[in-house]
Parts: C-alpha cells; sequence; structure tokens
C-alpha cells in the first residue's frame, strides 16, 4: 500500500453548505448566532460547576461540566473554520489540517458518546438505587469512568487517522462537506477503499449504534422502574429522561446514518453533521440546565474566579 508522502494532493477543496454567496452571508450571520450561543452556554455551565462546587456536588454535575467542556472544545474544531470559509470563495483545507480536524473531530465525538453512555448509568442508579446512589457513584469511580471516557474517545481518534493517513491521494480533491471527515475522504483516494471502508463502519458505526442502543436499553429500564414503582417527582424525571433523550437522538441517529452506511454517501449527510457538530452543542446547555433548580441556583451566585476556569471539572 502507498503511504501519504507518496500523494500529490497536499490539500483539500471544501465544498460547503452553498456556493450562493448571499445564501453564505445568511449562513454567516446564523451560525456565528449559533457559535455565540455555543461557547456562552457551554462556558457558563463549566464555570458554575467549578464555581459552585459545594451545592452542585452531585456526580451528575461533574459528568455534565465534562459534557460542556467536551460540546465547546467540538465546536472550535469545525465552526470557526466554517464561518471564516463563508466569507471567502476558496474554500480550502491543507492535508494536514485536515487530519487534525479528523483526530480532533472523533476525539470529542467519541469521548462524548462513552460520556453519554456514563451519564445515562448515573440516571440509571440515582433512580433505580437511590439509597445507595452517592457510595456506587462514589468520587474515584466518577474519576475512572471520565478518564475510560477520554482513553476511550482517543483510540477511536487514532484509529481514524490511520485509516486515511495511508492511503494515497491522486486527485480530485473536493469533499462535499464543510469540514474534513473519515467517510468523504476514504472516497477520494485512488486506490480500493473496500477494506478501509469496512474497517470506518466497525470503528465509528458500531461505536455509534452499540452506544446508541445502551443508551436505548438504560432509559427503557428507568421508564419501566418509574411505571411499577411511585415516586415523589415522577413526571419531572419523565420529562427530564425525555429530554435527555432528544438529545441522545440528536447526537447518535445523524452518527448510526453517516457512519454505518459504507461504500455509499449522500448529499444530505452534510445536514446530518451539522447536529452533532453545532445543534446539538448549542441545545445541551439548554436542555440538561432550565430544568434543573439546582443550576438555576448556582448560575444566579455565579462569581466568575480570575484563573482556571477552563480546565475540565
Amino acid at each position: 500500500m502507498k503511504k501519504e508522502q507518496d500523494s500529490n494532493v497536499t490539500e483539500f477543496v471544501l465544498l460547503g453548505l452553498s456556493s450562493s454567496w448571499e445564501l453564505q452571508l445568511f449562513l454567516f450571520l446564523l451560525f456565528l448566532f449559533f457559535y455565540i450561543a455555543i461557547v456562552l452556554g457551554n462556558l457558563s455551565i463549566v464555570v458554575t460547576v467549578k464555581v459552585n462546587a459545594r451545592l452542585l456536588q452531585s456526580p451528575m454535575y461533574y459528568f455534565l461540566c465534562h459534557l460542556s467542556f467536551i460540546d465547546l472544545s467540538l465546536s472550535w474544531v469545525t465552526v470557526p473554520k466554517m464561518l471564516g470559509d463563508f466569507l471567502q470563495q476558496s474554500k480550502t483545507i491543507s492535508f494536514s489540517g485536515c487530519l487534525a480536524q479528523i483526530y480532533f473531530l472523533h476525539f470529542l465525538g467519541g469521548s462524548e458518546m462513552f460520556l453519554l453512555t456514563v451519564m445515562a448509568y448515573d440516571r440509571y442508579v440515582a433512580i433505580c438505587n437511590p439509597l445507595h446512589y452517592f457510595r456506587v457513584m462514589n468520587p474515584q469511580l466518577c474519576l475512572r469512568l471520565v478518564l475510560a471516557c477520554w482513553c476511550g474517545g482517543f483510540i477511536h481518534s487514532i484509529i481514524q487517522v490511520m485509516l486515511v493517513i495511508q492511503l494515497p491521494f491522486c486527485g480530485p480533491n473536493e469533499l462535499d462537506n464543510f469540514f474534513c471527515d473519515v467517510p468523504q475522504v476514504i472516497k477520494l483516494a485512488c486506490m480500493d477503499t473496500y477494506v478501509v471502508e469496512l474497517l470506518m463502519t466497525a470503528n465509528s458505526g458500531l461505536l455509534s449504534l452499540i452506544c446508541f442502543l445502551v443508551l436505548l436499553f438504560s432509559y427503557a429500564i428507568i421508564l419501566i422502574t418509574l411505571r411499577t414503582h411511585f415516586c415523589q417527582g415522577q413526571n419531572k424525571v419523565l420529562s427530564t429522561c425525555a429530554s435527555h433523550l432528544t438529545v441522545v437522538s440528536l447526537i447518535f441517529v445523524p452518527c448510526v446514518f453517516i457512519y454505518l452506511r459504507p461504500f455509499c454517501s449522500f448529499s444530505v449527510d452534510k445536514i446530518f453533521s451539522m447536529f452533532y457538530t453545532v445543534i446539538t452543542p448549542m441545545l445541551n446547555p439548554l436542555i440538561y440546565t432550565l430544568r434543573n433548580a439546582d443550576m438555576k441556583v448556582a448560575m444566579k451566585k455565579l462569581r466568575i474566579k480570575p484563573c482556571g476556569i477552563l480546565l475540565p471539572c
């Protein structure tokens, strides 16, 4: 197999979301608003949890802080580049820049998938075994679970980069997307990519599908428990679960649709990509905080400390 150094493609052309200049200006303003909402919303959660650690002692807020940090970081991978491309005719990205986007996109995306699965387990323990919740979800276990999520995302992203870096690219070099991702890049390789696409599906597609099924199973058990055991605040828990399932669906359904289909692609793939790169990071702060009384109280008491507020909790 030829190595990447034998390729004569040094950059890729991103076709973006539209070729109309007027529409691109509108999309620039729209996604600039989305980006500001993502940064302010997720940053406020990270700062609130760190500053009000005594009030927000539940493991749920510890995981939520990491989720917001991931969403904040994930938005930096794709949105600034997309905003800049809206204002220029030539939308290009270097080969190394493309690999960097793939690495960080899958590192953060994979970590988020694992973290959402951990958060579903946390809710399962809290609702189905409330008397032993703080004993089971102790700080040591929470730290190990979060580290496992980050390590899982790292391993997943390394595999994705290795699938791409060994491929030869001889042209064409146009990617029908607004960022670099494995499915589109693989199809530009000047070799038979049958095995590579199967490996991509086994890695990204099955990861998305398995995590999604585990999440659905966890919430199904929670709903069955609530149905058979009446508890105080049942309606609130049901509403919260419905909100969480909405977020989970917005992330996992597009990922399963994109990565579990080797050998074919559709023009709507870029639309589905927007859900887990832009829409979900913007909605997460709203869904996970608006219905939470403790977070509302903590935000009212928020006093931003001069340093250290951007580090994970």
